[in-house]
This record gives structure tokens, sequence and C-alpha cells, in this order.
């Protein structure tokens, strides 16, 4: 009998672990038929993608679990729409922790910034859903009376850094779009282009004034984008894209989805800052710049770049957050809500707009952004507008901190000396000589 009892529990197991293994592949190919005939385009782009050849279908990604806050039941299966980097860490948990520990995975958090704040208060909540949302990510909101659980304010979104409701940082689709998820199209610059564009940001105009765009745009076809393996120097030699650069495997280094791996400045704030281990990021770039370039003309192109860096820093940058210090120090400003006088918009627009587009044109070799879109609108802001609208604040420490950079740094003195003078020191290269210090990585 106890043998019997035995069997029949067996049976019974084999019975239920039979079900739990036919359960999926049932709902999967549910998914499948269904989505086949009512979104068509979705359905070709998984079935020509490499999750298809791998039998990856859509119930693996949109599985959710019990307690899920975006989870719902839908055609007798509990899925969520939403699908996180979290979920995709299943099957690359390499990549999820790159992507997480990245700058890009912090995106999200520009809701807590300044330009948040001008955004809602200059703009309106539309704007800021529809324009900054989109690109930095936003925290998706759980509405329970939406079938698909998810607040329209905040879904569709695909945020580079979204927060999701998981817990998870970040939306892998922002580069590896849906449903395809192609490499190809995760290494061309259009995908970076989408949010690295635009009066403060330009890098993909920046990428295509320069013979890295040039080249690329020329040489596409032979780009091999479509190859598993993707080995600079080996696999394709004509162009570096921005996946090359800042992700993509050397003969060296292996894929990183750690976009700052390779980058030893930030340009993002109002005084650049060189990274605690620039040096070592530094060489991660070098190397993939070998990989086409000698080491005399790489060394050469750090030189300029951080010419230009140090150059903005020290001449603009440092003196025009002294003049706003000192101004709020001593409550010049107007008592009011930021933004609210000419004296903070054009100190935005002189380290936000202008300075970042003359640093990321050095950066990237794109000698129209580092000058006429760059250091000419940076001079023109700061000499015409912002120092006459810190005059009309009447604030005698800034006043007097003026009046003293113009009349004795050698930098900002030229307005008071005669042009032939000037120009007798631009072709001896004594004015040169001034600006020498300004080529050093670390100015000390």
């Amino acid at each position: 009998m106890r043998g019997l009892f035995t069997f029949i529990a067996i049976c019974l197991s084999f019975s239920v672990f039979t079900i739990a293994q036919s359960t999926e592949p049932n709902v999967a190919g549910k998914c499948i038929t269904c989505h086949k005939e009512l979104t068509a385009g979705l359905y070709h782009q998984w079935k020509n993608s490499e999750h298809a050849r791998h039998n990856i279908t859509c119930y693996d990604c949109h599985q959710a679990q019990k307690g899920d806050a975006d989870g719902f039941m839908h055609e007798g299966a509990l899925i969520s729409t939403l699908v996180s980097p979290k979920d995709c860490g299943v099957c690359h948990p390499g990549e999820t922790k790159q992507v997480d520990n990245s700058y890009h995975a912090t995106a999200g958090l520009i809701l807590e910034s300044i330009d948040a704040y001008l955004a809602h208060v200059a703009g309106g909540h539309p704007a800021a859903i529809a324009g900054c949302e989109s690109c930095h990510g936003t925290k998706v909101v759980i509405d329970k009376n939406s079938p698909n659980k998810l607040a329209m304010q905040s879904w569709p979104n695909s945020g580079i850094g979204r927060l999701n409701p998981d817990g998870s940082k970040g939306s892998c689709n922002a580069c590896h779009s849906r449903h395809s998820f192609s490499k190809a199209q995760a290494r061309q610059p259009e995908t970076c282009g989408k949010c690295h564009l635009g009066p403060d940001h330009p890098q993909k105009e920046i990428y295509e004034e320069s013979k890295h765009g040039i080249a690329y745009f020329t040489h596409i076809e032979d780009m091999n984008l479509d190859a598993d393996r993707w080995i600079v120097g080996q696999d394709y030699f004509e162009a570096p894209t921005c996946a090359t650069c800042h992700m993509s495997a050397t003969k060296d280094q292996l894929l990183t989805h750690d976009v700052g791996d390779r980058i030893s400045w930030t340009l993002r704030p109002i005084v650049s800052k060189l990274y605690d281990n620039w040096e070592e990021r530094r060489e991660n770039m070098i190397n993939v710049c070998s990989t086409c370039h000698s080491r005399k003309f790489i060394d050469g192109h750090y030189y300029q770049f951080d010419g230009v860096v140090n150059l903005y820093n020290e001449k603009y940058a440092k003196p025009a957050l002294e003049v706003m210090n000192i101004l709020k120090k001593n409550k010049s400003l107007p008592s009011k809500a930021s933004f609210s006088n000419d004296v903070e918009w054009i100190f935005w627009e002189l380290w936000h707009h202008e300075g970042r587009r003359a640093r990321h044109g050095a950066s990237m070799m794109g000698p129209d952004y580092t000058w006429w879109h760059g250091i000419y609108d940076v001079a023109q802001h700061f000499y015409f507008k912002f120092i006459p609208a810190a005059f009309e604040l009447e604030d005698e420490e800034a006043t007097a901190y003026i009046e003293n950079m113009l009349a004795n740094d050698p930098m900002h003195s030229w307005m008071n000396r005669p042009t032939d003078e000037l120009k007798k020191e631009i072709k001896s290269g004594e004015m040169q000589g001034l600006y020498e210090k300004m080529f050093a990585p670390v100015m000390r």
C-alpha cells in the first residue's frame, strides 16, 4: 500500500511538473498568435530578432511575478507591459550591472535639477513630460484604474534613466529599441542622437561635422554593423561611431555598458572637472584611438582639448561663478523665484549652452562648435550680456571684482588696450604665451 501511495505521489508530482513546464509555451504561443494579427509590426520585429532565434518569447520578458506593482492579468497570464533592466538582467547580468553603475542610470534624477525646475515653471508640465523626461527618464507611476497599470503621464517612456516600479534604474530599449533589439541600431550614432543633440549638448551635430562623422557617412556600408563580434580595427576600420569610442570592444578592451569608463573630464557642470581616476579613463580612450592614430597624434588632440576646457574654466566659468556667488551672498538678486531676472538666465546659457558646446566641440574635434557655436558665443555673453546685467544690480562687491578683473587680468584687459598693440602681440606670439598654461591637463 505504501508503494502504491508513493507511486501516486510520484505521478502527481510529474503531472504538476509537466503542467508547469507546458504553461509557458502555451502562453507564449497565445501571445504570438494574437499579436501577429493585432500588432503585425511588433510581431515581425520580434520574429526577425536574435531573441526569436534563441527562442526568447514575449512571455519570457513580460512575465510578472505575484506582488509586482505593474503586474496585471491578461488573457489568463500575469504580465507587465514595462520590461525593466531588472528583467533584462536575468539573461544579461553583466550588462545590467554596468548600466546600473553608469552615469546614464542617474539621468532620471534630473527631476530634482535646475533643468527640470525651468521646464516646469518657465515652460509647463506637458513640456517636461514630452521633452525632458522622454530622454532622461521619469518615475513610472502606477494607475490601478488603467488596463496596463501604467499612468499615461509616465508611459510611454524609454528614457535612459527611467525609475521603474521594481526599483531598477534605466531603460535598455533607450538604445536597443523594442522589439528587434538590434545590435546594428545601437551601434549607429543616430541612436545616441535621440538625446545627445541640441543647444546644450550637440554631440550628434559635432560628430557629423567631425572627420569621424564624415568618414562614417561615407563608408556606412563597410561598417559591418550587424556582426556579432565588432572589434574596431579588426571587424571594421573605416570610422568610429559613438559606441566605438565609449562602449565597444577593442583588441585590448571588452565591450562595456558603462559609458563613463573612457571619459576623463566631466563637462556637464559650470566648471569642468577631471574625474579622480581620470588618467585610467583617458588611457582607456587612448586605447581606442590607437587603433587608427599614433600616440603623438592622440597626445596632440588631448593637448588641444585640455587647453579649451581650461580656457573656458579659467577665463569665463570661474569668474562668472564668483560674481554669481557674490550676488547671492549679498542678496543682490531680485527676491523672487530663481530665473526671474536677466542675470540668472544669461549665466545659465553662458555655461549650460555656449560653454558646453565649446567643450564638447573640442572633445570631439568639431571646430565650428568649438569656436563659432562655442567660445565665440561664450565671450559675447560674458562681456556684453552677463557683465552689464551684473553691473545693473549695483552690488558694490561684485562691481569691484569685475572692474579689477577687466583692468588687471591679462586675459580680460584687452578691452582697454589699442587694437594695433594687441595685433602686434598676436603676431609676435606674446598673446599665445599668455595662454600657454591652459594646455596642462591639471591646472595647478
